[in-house]
């Protein structure tokens, strides 16, 4: 584990992460995972916020963006597991949003 530092809790050490790049850190993962992980959220965030706003059910929202009720369900509950990022990014469309893109440098770590 990087920088990243246990906090004990009796027993237990408690790692606590203020972003997701931490949170890999933790969890022995990649950068890169962080990148997905971080792009996946955004888009599920906004489907979730887009979806509330329009006050539609599931049902409604899922029918929109061709999917199924419970793929839609799974999404809005936070699971995206085994969601292509395609699919979150064409579920945004049919909801009457675009994406833009923008990119950063990465900062060197060798």
């Amino acid at each position: 584990m990087g920088n990243t530092k246990p906090i004990k809790r009796g027993k237990t050490e408690v790692y606590v992460a203020n972003d997701v790049f931490e949170l890999c850190d933790i969890l022995d993962l990649t950068p890169q995972d962080a990148i997905e992980i971080e792009f996946r959220a955004k888009l599920r965030d906004k489907i979730k916020d887009v979806v509330a706003r329009k006050k539609l059910t599931h049902e409604q929202a899922a029918k929109l963006s061709g999917t199924s009720r419970t793929k839609l369900t799974a999404i809005l509950n936070g699971n995206t597991s085994g969601v292509s990022s395609d699919l979150l990014l064409r579920i945004l469309y049919s909801l009457g949003f675009r994406t833009k893109v923008s990119f950063t440098r990465v900062r060197a770590t060798a």
